[in-house]
Order: C-alpha cells, then sequence, then structure tokens
C-alpha cells in the first residue's frame, strides 16, 4: 500500500458544492494511486473516472469533458507536462493538478507556464487533493463570473423585472412557463425596445437552469472576424488556450440576439453545435461535449433573410421551433403606468435625484403617445425626465398624483390603471368611460379627484 492510501482515513470535511457538481479524471500509472483518489472522490464528486497512460487520458478527454483532471508528471514514455502541452496544443480547457514526488523551482515554472492550477506532493493525504481540487474548482468559477460580470456591466439591457398584466403579457409570461422546464430552442421576435432579452432573463430563471450562467450576446456588436473566437474559444500560438462565451455558458443558458446578423460561415458552426451538441475553439483538434440550452432573437424578418441568402434555411427551421413574439408597447397601453411608476423610482433611487409625481393629465398623455421605440422609449423618457426635473412639454400635467412604489404596489393603483385605460380609450369623455365601466359617472370623478389630491 502507498503512502497516500495510507491516509485514506483521514478526516475530510464535508464535500462542498463546487465539488459535489464536479467532474474529475486521474491520470497515474500507478494502480494503487488510482485506486486511492478514486475512493477519495467517488462519493464527493459527480463523476471520476481514471487513465492508466497519457494515450489513455488523451482518448478519455475524446469522449468526455472533465472539470479537473489530477495528473501525475512522471509516467512511462512520455512526463506529464509533456502530455499538457501537446493536449492545450489539441484544445484542453481543463483545469489541470499536477501530483509528483520530484519537484523544483524549475519544473514549477514550467508546470505553471504550462497552465497547472496547482500541486500536490507525494506523499499526500486525501484531504490535501480534496483541497487542491477545491482551489482550483474557486479559482475557475471565479474567472468564469468575473468574465460574466465584466460582460454585465457593459450590457444595458435586459435587467430588471418583467412588468405589465396586460392580456399581451400574460400571454407571454404563459408561454414562457410553458417551455421553461424544456431544452428546446427558443426563438424572440419583436420590435427594437419590446424586452427580447428581458423575456428571455424570465425564462432562464424560470427553468432548471437558473442556477448556472446567462451569457447574452449581440450578434451585431462583435466584429465579424473575431466572433467565432468570441463565441467558440480559441486555440492561440499553438499552445495557449482562450475559453470562449459558449463554454462559459456550458450548464446554462446562452441567448443570441440579432441572429439575423450572424456571418454565414458562423451559421455553420452554430448549426453543427445544435445538432451535435460538440464544441469545437477555432485552431482546436478536438471537439467535447457541449450543455446549454440555446435562445435567440430578432427585430427582423428571417422569412425574408432565408429568400435574400443572409440566413441559412437549415439554421432558421432549426432555431424556430418556438417563437415568442414581444408587443409593441402601444399595445400593451394599460401598462405604461406600471412601467412609468417603475422607471420612476429606480432612477429616483440610483440617479439620488427626486422623483416626479405622475399626475393624472401626464398618464393620459403617456398613455395616448404611440411610443414608436417601444419600453426601451419610455424609460429613456422617464431617466431624461428625472435628471431635468421635469417632463417635457408635450407630457407635462397639472395637479398632483402618484410616483413610485405606490404605482406599482398599491390595491388603488391597479383600479387607477383600469380607469384610465378607459379613459384613455374614451378619448377622456368620463360619461362614456362611467358607462363601459358599468358605475356612476360621480364614482369616476370622486376616484380622479382623490388621485389629484393625493
Amino acid at each position: 500500500m502507498t503512502s497516500a492510501a495510507r491516509n485514506a482515513t483521514d478526516d475530510i470535511a464535508e464535500p462542498s458544492r463546487l465539488l459535489s457538481g464536479a467532474s474529475v479524471l486521474i491520470v497515474d500509472d500507478e494502480i494503487g494511486i488510482r485506486n486511492f483518489l478514486a475512493k477519495t472522490l467517488s462519493t464527493r464528486v459527480k463523476r471520476v473516472e481514471e487513465a492508466a497512460s497519457p494515450k489513455e487520458a488523451s482518448a478519455r478527454l475524446d469522449e468526455a469533458y472533465f472539470d479537473v483532471v489530477i495528473l501525475d508528471n512522471i509516467m512511462p514514455g512520455k512526463t506529464g507536462l509533456d502530455w499538457i502541452a501537446e493536449q492545450r496544443r489539441r484544445g484542453l480547457f481543463t483545469d489541470v493538478i499536477m501530483i509528483t514526488a520530484y519537484a523544483d523551482l524549475e519544473m514549477a515554472i514550467t508546470a505553471l507556464r504550462a497552465g497547472v492550477s496547482d500541486f500536490v506532493l507525494k506523499p499526500f493525504r486525501a484531504n490535501q487533493i480534496i483541497g487542491a481540487i477545491e482551489r482550483t474548482l474557486d479559482r475557475k468559477y471565479l474567472r468564469r463570473d468575473n468574465a460574466l460580470l465584466r460582460r454585465e456591466l457593459i450590457a444595458e439591457n435586459g435587467r430588471g423585472p418583467m412588468l405589465g398584466h396586460s392580456p399581451a403579457m400574460d400571454k407571454v409570461r404563459e408561454t414562457l412557463l410553458r417551455v421553461a422546464p424544456l431544452p428546446t430552442p427558443v426563438l424572440f421576435t419583436g420590435d427594437s425596445g419590446t424586452g427580447k432579452e428581458l423575456a428571455a432573463r424570465q425564462l432562464h430563471k424560470l427553468s432548471p437552469r437558473a442556477d448556472s450562467p446567462f451569457v447574452a450576446v449581440n450578434c451585431a456588436a462583435i466584429d465579424p472576424d473575431q466572433i467565432a473566437s468570441e463565441l467558440f474559444g480559441r486555440v492561440e500560438y499553438g499552445e495557449q488556450t482562450q475559453p470562449g462565451l459558449l463554454m462559459l455558458a456550458d450548464g446554462g443558458t446562452l441567448f443570441l440576439d440579432e441572429v439575423a446578423l450572424m456571418p454565414e460561415r458562423l451559421q455553420a458552426a452554430l448549426l453543427r453545435i445544435l445538432e451535435d451538441k460538440k464544441l469545437r475553439a477555432v485552431g482546436a483538434e478536438r471537439e467535447f461535449p457541449l450543455d446549454v440550452r440555446f435562445l435567440f432573437a430578432t427585430n427582423a424578418n428571417l422569412e425574408e433573410s432565408v429568400a435574400d441568402g443572409r440566413l441559412r434555411p437549415d439554421l432558421y427551421h432549426r432555431i424556430n421551433v418556438i417563437k415568442l413574439e414581444l408587443p409593441l408597447l402601444q399595445h400593451r397601453s394599460e401598462d405604461i403606468v406600471e412601467l412609468a411608476a417603475f422607471f420612476m423610482t429606480q432612477f429616483s433611487k440610483s440617479l439620488g435625484m427626486p422623483a416626479l409625481d405622475l399626475t393624472e393629465e401626464t398618464l393620459l398623455k403617456l398613455r395616448r403617445y404611440d411610443w414608436p421605440g417601444n419600453v426601451r422609449e419610455l424609460r429613456n423618457l422617464i431617466e431624461r425626465s428625472v435628471i431635468l426635473g421635469e417632463f417635457p412639454e408635450e407630457f407635462a400635467g397639472s395637479g398632483r398624483g402618484v410616483s413610485g412604489d405606490m404605482a406599482v404596489e398599491s390595491l388603488e393603483s391597479v383600479s387607477q390603471r383600469h380607469i384610465l385605460h378607459v379613459l384613455d380609450q374614451c378619448d377622456g369623455n368620463r360619461a362614456e368611460a362611467a358607462r363601459r365601466l358599468g358605475v356612476s359617472r360621480k364614482t369616476i370623478d370622486r376616484k380622479i379627484a382623490v388621485w389629484g389630491d393625493s
């Protein structure tokens, strides 16, 4: 029995959440070491496999993806460092922990340059190897989270709650609930500013992948010469690897906006991924399995894009399984009060400036406007008005009204929104609004008087 195996009964803390979801490949020519490591990890990680040689390890990587490789450096025929260099050229994105009985400064520097994440010296205890795996996984996901956070900070769209209780939005929510548990691709359509990314994020939150990454990619915002590397990753200078956005989204959801503007070469590569569920980085030889839910969005007419030859018909049919069209704001005007109140509270807090009252006259004007820029235009109007301390003349109104949380949260505001919606349909005619609502004209007058004095 090896020194490592004699420590198999060491006290070890309960496995972390990172550890329990990890897949590990053990590469060592000593069967005793492999058995000890497999026994130690089998109850603590999601999947553990063994390889007795570099050649066998390479074959394992051709078949499946591993989060961590535990690699012995001194093996017959090829050192672990030589094997890493070879695998990096083929497209190895897995983190490597090296175990060795012989280590000096020169070897440590060489290993770090080759991309080794951690060292464990033989003989080792079980808690040492588990600690090394946890550190490696922690760094791996920290790198991923930092990369995603940087993208989130740059992006301006698609964040916040999905508001509105109009029939059109209720239909959207119903569809999202129906398709959220499924792996099926979803195509979000609708004019710019209708909230396609917001709906995609809501679907992700409702899905079993909610705890995994949501990665949004605007195909129109990336250099066409770089988009393949950005999405699929790349192998540079024959050795260095750079993970792409698809790998960052592994286990979660990838949202591709402006899909009609995707270069033709990229369309073919994406089609292969959708069909085979495998990813190959640019410049790499190896493919590996990919677990990603794909969501797509466009404000273009994809049928015309296919007819014009700008979009592959086979890709169009592959992504157009479930299509969800987001309604124009003018078709959900009863949601404008809730949206305006939310944006008013949001910008008042974020800018540190007083909120403006949403008076009866202002709300009516907001409702009557066509909003060609949809929700994004309304959001920009509210932000600009908070900064300037007043609404533009075409939306200004006299009297006091409600603002912020009152309009969103109170039961009275629900009644207010409905009555104002009917008033809007009646061009402000209170008698006609009362008739349609089935109440007296005095009730309408009293409600509006209360809103004006509150």
